[in-house]
């Protein structure tokens, strides 16, 4: 799929077509991430670092996960 990209100020923007961002679950005001890859760049609605937390936080409930209980009383 081709896009457009479009001058604003002193800034580039990229117009997504309307069946891209449906299919992405994206609407206006939404972030979209740009991650590198050997092929150039990967365009995704989800950001690999907030992957990289909810996992930590996973492993460390799993880990505490008495403690949590007790807390939550």
């Amino acid at each position: 799929m081709r896009l457009n990209i479009k001058k604003r100020g002193n800034s580039l923007s990229v117009i997504v077509p309307k069946e891209m961002a449906t299919s992405m679950n994206v609407d206006d005001g939404d972030s979209l991430f740009a991650t590198k890859t050997p092929s150039g760049y990967e365009i995704s609605a989800y950001d690999p670092d907030f992957v990289k937390k909810i996992e930590a936080a996973r492993r460390g409930m799993k880990k505490y996960r008495n403690a949590l209980i007790e807390l939550a009383k």
